[in-house]
C-alpha cells in the first residue's frame, strides 16, 4: 500500500531528525538477509544505542538535506538501509562489522562521521577502536598522572627522612 503525501512528509521529517541527532550514519546493503537476521541485527544495534531504518532513496535524499549526513546524498542508490549511531559510533561500527563477517549478505557501503564521508575500510578501522568509556578512562589516567607523580615526590622526602632515622636507630642499638 503506497504512502500518502502527508505520511511521506512525516517520514521525511522523522528521518531528518534522526540524521540531525545521529553522531554517525552508515549505509548498508542488505538484500539476502532474511527477516530473522534483520531482526537480530536491529536488536544488536539497539543494545549499542543505534537504529537501522529502511526507506526509499528519494525520501532519504529529502531527509538528509541540512544535516551532517548530506555527504551521503550521492550514494543513495539501490536497496539501502541507514544505520544511525546516537551515542557511541564505535560500538555501532563494531556491531555492523561483526555482523557483516557472520552474514556475507550484509555489505558496508559508506558512512558519515561528524559530516565527513567514510569508506568501508574506515568503518572497519573505527570498529577496532576502544569504546568511548575506555578512551575516557585512558584520558582520565593521563590527566591524573602529573598530580599523582607530584604527590609521590612530595611523600618521598618524609619517607627518606624516616628511613634515615630508622637507620640511625638501628646503628645505636
Amino acid at each position: 500500500m503506497p504512502l500518502t503525501r502527508s505520511q511521506k512528509e512525516a517520514l521525511v521529517k522523522e528521518l531528518n531528525e534522526k540524521f540531525d541527532k545521529a553522531v554517525s550514519v552508515t549505509l548498508v546493503h542488505f538484500p539476502g538477509l532474511n527477516v530473522s537476521e534483520v531482526n537480530e541485527l536491529r536488536a544488536k544495534l539497539r543494545e549499542a544505542q543505534g537504529e537501522m531504518k529502511v526507506c526509499k532513496n528519494t525520501l532519504l535524499r529529502l531527509a538528509v538535506k541540512g544535516t551532517d549526513g548530506e555527504a551521503l546524498l550521492d550514494h543513495f542508490k539501490g536497496p539501502n538501509a541507514c544505520v544511525f549511531a546516537y551515542e557511541d559510533p564505535v560500538q555501532v561500527a563494531k556491531v555492523l562489522v561483526e555482523f557483516a563477517k557472520e552474514h556475507e549478505a550484509l555489505k558496508l557501503r559508506k558512512g558519515v562521521l561528524n559530516g565527513k564521508l567514510m569508506e568501508p575500510e574506515s568503518l572497519e578501522a573505527l570498529s577496532k577502536l576502544p569504546s568511548r568509556e575506555i578512551l575516557l578512562g585512558q584520558l582520565l589516567s593521563v590527566l591524573v598522572a602529573p598530580a599523582t607523580n607530584f604527590v609521590q615526590v612530595l611523600s618521598g622526602i618524609p619517607r627518606k627522612f624516616l628511613y634515615a632515622l630508622r637507620a640511625i636507630e638501628e646503628q645505636k642499638k
